[in-house]
C-alpha cells in the first residue's frame, strides 16, 4: 500500500463512555467504506476493532484497537477507545496520537461522567472533536435533550449539522442542514429526498442558526448577512471547517450505528471537520527537544524531514513478540532499516512494518508523516519512547498516566511459581502503564495495582491466557505500624548454662517516642565498660530486627529513640548473639510498658461525583471514618470531594463508588501520613494476628 499525501489522511480516535456504540460505530465506518466485507456484530463476539477473548466475554472494549478506511479519496485510521472508566488511561494515550475525535453520546443517557473525562483528556492535546448522538432508533432517544446536554456538560455551543427524522421505531433518517437535503435509510441504503413536511419549521429554524454562527465568524460574511443575502453552500462549509478546528462550536451529527443510519454522513462531516496532519500543526505544533542539548526542535509533516515517530501503545504477544504501535510525525519510517530510539539512546533494528486493521497486520514497505503503524520485536522500546533518525534525534513528551488507585494481593495457584508470575506480570505491565506490580517488604506479599478492580480481574486472565500462569486475587494487607506513647526503661539478661560454654548478655534500655515520621535513632550511653564496645552492635542488632518484626502485633515498629545505658558481661561467656537477644528481650520489655500503639495509613482522597448522588457519597466517606476537607463544583454538574480516609476503609472504594454513582463517580488516591489507630479497632487486629500465629502453629 502506497504512502498518502498528508493532506489526505485523517487520524479519528471513536470515544465515549462505556456502551455508547464505538465499537458498533467503528464497524459500520469500516463496512460502508467497502473496507471489510461484513458488519461485525458487538453481541456475536465478530467485530473487527474487539477481538480479545475478555473483550469478546465482556462484551466491552478493554484495549484500544486500529483500523482504517478509505473514503472520498482520503484514508481514515480509526483507533476504537475503552470507555469503560477502569481502561480510560489507554484512551488517554490514544489521544495523544491523533488529530481528531469523534465523540458519541447516546440519545438515551447523554453526557456521562466518562465521556467528559475523556472530553478533558482530548482538551489536554488540543484534539478537535465532532459529536455523533447514537441510539436514535431506541424508545426513549431525545436529540435535542443530547444537544443541551452537551453544552450544558463542556460549556461550548453545540451547532448541530444534521436533525433527525422522526425517533425510536419511526427513526429513519437524517436532514444535513448544509446541503437542506433530507436521506433516508433501509437496511443500511441511503436514499436522498425532500425534507418532511411535519419537520420543515424544525429544520429551517437550525438552518438560521447555522447560517447566522457561520456569519458572525467573518465581518465581511456577517455584513452580507445582515443586509438580508444568503450565504453560499461554500461559505457555509468553509465557515463550518474553521469553527470546528477553532473550537468555536462543537459540531454535531447524529444516527443509529448498530441500524447503519447516517455513518456515510458521518464520515463526510469527519472529512469536513476535523484536520489532516498538515492542519493540525496550526493547531498544536510538532515540538520536541534535542536529547543531547535540550533544546527545543519543530518538525513539519513533510516527506522530507528526518524520521520522527512516536510509540504510544505497545502490544505483548508471547509468539510475536512486542508490537509497538507508532505514529509517524515527520520523515518516512522504512522497514529494514537502522533507527534510534532517542529517549533511550538505544539502537533499534527496523524489520518488517504494518499497518493494522484489528488483529490483521497488512504488510507495508514505508509508513510516511501522519500515517499509524506498528512493528515488532523492537528490543528497548516501550510506551511514550521516541523513535527517530540517528543523525536528527528529537524526543517528544511522553503521556504521564494517572497512578494507580485499588491494589490487590496475588498469589500463584502452584507453588514455586513466584518467578513465573513475576516474569510474566513484567510483560503485561509493558503493554499497560498504567498497572504496577511489586513486592511489598513489609506485609512480604506481591502486589498488583491498577485503575479498578475490573482491570486487574482483565489483567489476570491475560497472564492466565497468553502465558499460561493462573493466580489467586484477595484483598491486600493494610502496612499498619506500631510506636509507643510515653517514656519507659526495661532490662534485657540472657542466660543460658548447659555444659560447656555458657551464654551472657545483659543490657539496660531506655525508650521515648519520636515525632511521626521520626523514624528510628540509637544512643549509646555506655561508660565505664560496662558492656565492651564490641558487643554494643550487636545489641542494636537485636533492637532493629526486633523493631521490623514488631511487639504487639507483629508490625514494624516506627518512631523510637533508643538509649542503651547500662548492662554487665562476662569474661568467658559473653557472645556477640547473646547480646543481641538480650536486646532484643529489653526493648520487647519496654515496649509493653510504653502505651504501644498502632498507625494506620491515611490517604488523601479525592472523590468526581454528580450533583444528584453527592450526599450519599459524602455520607459513605463519613461512615469509613473519612473526614471531609472541602467540596468544590466541577463543570458539568458535578462536584470534587477533598476528604482523609484510612486505607483500610479504601481496599474495595472502586465497587462501592461505582454503586453509588451507578458508574458516574471516580476517584483517586495517595498516601498522606500515618495517625493512630482507634483502640477498639487495635484490639481486633491484634487478636487476629494471634488467631493467625496460632493457625500458623497448628498447620506444622
Amino acid at each position: 500500500m502506497a504512502s498518502l499525501e498528508v493532506d489526505k489522511i485523517r487520524n479519528i480516535a471513536v470515544v465515549a463512555h462505556g456502551g455508547a456504540g464505538k465499537t458498533t460505530l467503528v464497524e459500520a465506518m469500516l463496512f460502508d467504506s467497502a473496507s471489510t466485507d461484513r458488519f461485525g456484530n458487538v453481541e456475536d463476539g465478530t467485530t473487527t476493532t474487539d477481538y480479545e477473548p475478555e473483550e469478546i466475554a465482556r462484551k466491552i472494549t478493554i484495549t484500544s484497537s486500529i483500523a482504517f478506511c478509505g473514503w472520498n479519496g482520503h484514508r481514515i485510521n480509526l483507533i476504537d477507545t475503552p470507555g469503560f472508566i477502569n481502561f480510560l488511561e489507554d484512551t488517554r494515550g490514544c489521544l495523544r496520537a491523533v488529530d481528531g475525535a469523534i465523540v458519541i453520546v447516546s440519545a438515551i443517557s447523554g453526557v456521562k461522567a466518562e465521556t467528559q473525562k475523556i472530553w478533558k483528556y482530548a482538551s489536554e492535546f488540543e484534539v478537535p472533536m465532532v459529536v455523533f448522538i447514537n441510539k436514535m432508533d431506541k424508545e426513549t432517544a431525545n436529540f435535542f435533550r443530547a444537544v443541551g446536554e452537551l453544552e450544558k456538560a463542556f460549556g461550548t455551543e453545540a451547532l448541530p449539522l444534521q436533525v433527525p427524522i422522526g425517533s425510536g421505531d419511526s427513526f429513519t433518517g437524517i436532514v444535513d442542514l448544509i446541503k437542506m437535503k433530507a436521506f433516508k435509510f433501509n437496511n443500511g441504503k441511503a436514499e436522498e429526498s425532500d425534507i418532511p413536511a411535519e419537520i420543515l419549521a424544525e429544520v429551517e429554524e437550525y438552518r438560521r442558526k447555522l447560517v447566522e454562527k457561520i456569519a458572525e465568524s467573518d465581518d465581511t460574511l456577517l455584513e452580507k448577512y445582515l443586509e438580508g443575502g444568503m450565504l453560499s453552500d461554500d461559505e457555509i462549509i468553509k465557515g463550518v471547517r474553521e469553527g470546528s478546528l477553532t473550537k468555536r462550536f462543537i459540531p454535531v451529527t447524529c444516527g443509529s450505528a448498530i441500524r447503519n443510519i447516517a455513518v456515510p454522513q458521518l464520515l463526510d462531516t469527519v472529512l469536513l471537520c476535523l484536520p489532516s496532519p498538515s492542519e493540525m500543526v496550526r493547531i498544536s505544533p510538532i515540538r520536541g527537544k534535542n536529547p543531547k542539548d535540550g533544546k527545543e526542535i519543530e518538525r513539519k509533516p513533510l516527506k522530507t524531514e528526518p524520521l520522527s515517530a512516536y510509540v504510544f501503545k505497545t502490544i505483548a504477544d508471547p509468539y510475536a513478540g512486542r508490537l509497538s504501535i507508532f505514529r509517524v510525525y515527520s520523515g518516512i519510517f522504512r522497514a529494514d532499516s537502522n533507527i534510534l530510539n532517542a529517549t533511550t539512546g538505544a539502537k533499534e533494528r527496523i524489520g518488517q512494518v504494518f499497518y493494522l486493521m484489528g488483529k490483521k497486520q497488512v504488510s507495508a514497505q514505508t509508513i510516511g508523516p501522519g500515517e499509524i503503524g506498528v512493528v515488532a520485536k523492537l528490543k528497548e522500546t516501550y510506551t511514550g519512547d521516541t523513535l527517530s533518525d540517528e543523525s536528527h534525534p528529537i524526543v517528544f513528551e511522553k503521556v504521564k498516566f494517572t497512578d494507580p488507585i485499588i491494589s490487590y494481593a496475588i498469589a500463584p495457584k502452584s507453588k514455586g511459581d513466584e518467578d513465573k508470575v513475576s516474569t510474566s506480570l513484567h510483560r503485561i505491565l509493558e503493554e499497560d502503564p498504567t498497572l504496577r506490580f511489586q513486592r511489598d517488604e513489609e506485609t512480604k506479599e506481591m502486589l498488583l495495582s491498577g485503575m479498578g478492580q475490573v482491570h486487574l480481574e482483565v489483567t489476570l486472565e491475560r497472564l492466565k491466557r497468553k502465558f499460561g500462569v493462573e493466580v489467586v486475587m484477595k484483598t491486600p494487607k493494610v502496612p499498619y505500624k506500631e510506636t509507643i506513647k510515653v517514656l519507659t526503661r526495661a532490662q534485657g539478661r540472657y542466660k543460658k548454662q548447659s555444659g560447656g560454654r555458657g551464654q551472657y548478655g545483659d543490657c539496660y534500655i531506655e525508650i521515648e517516642p519520636l515525632p511521626r515520621g521520626g523514624g528510628y535513632e540509637f544512643v549509646d550511653k555506655i561508660v565505664g565498660g560496662s558492656i565492651p564496645r564490641q558487643y554494643i552492635p550487636a545489641v542494636e542488632k537485636g533492637i532493629i530486627e526486633t523493631m521490623h518484626e514488631g511487639v504487639i502485633a507483629g508490625y514494624p515498629i516506627v518512631d523510637l529513640k533508643v538509649k542503651l545505658y547500662d548492662g554487665s558481661y562476662h569474661t568467658v561467656d559473653s557472645s556477640e548473639m547473646a547480646f543481641k537477644i538480650a536486646g532484643s528481650m529489653a526493648l520487647k520489655k519496654a515496649i509493653q510498658d510504653a502505651k504501644p500503639v498502632l498507625l494506620e495509613p491515611i490517604m488523601q482522597v479525592e472523590v468526581i461525583t454528580p450533583d444528584d448522588t453527592l450526599g450519599s457519597v459524602i455520607g459513605d466517606l463519613n461512615s469509613k471514618r473519612g473526614r471531609v476537607q472541602g467540596v468544590e463544583p466541577q463543570a458539568g454538574g458535578n462536584q470534587k470531594i477533598t476528604s482523609l480516609v484510612p486505607m483500610s476503609e479504601m481496599l474495595t472504594y472502586a465497587n462501592q463508588l461505582h454503586s453509588l454513582t451507578s458508574g458516574r463517580g471516580f476517584y483517586s488516591m495517595e498516601f498522606l501520613h500515618y495517625e493512630e489507630l482507634p483502640a477498639h479497632l487495635t484490639q481486633k487486629i491484634i487478636a487476629e494476628r494471634e488467631a493467625q500465629k496460632k493457625e500458623k502453629a497448628e498447620e506444622k
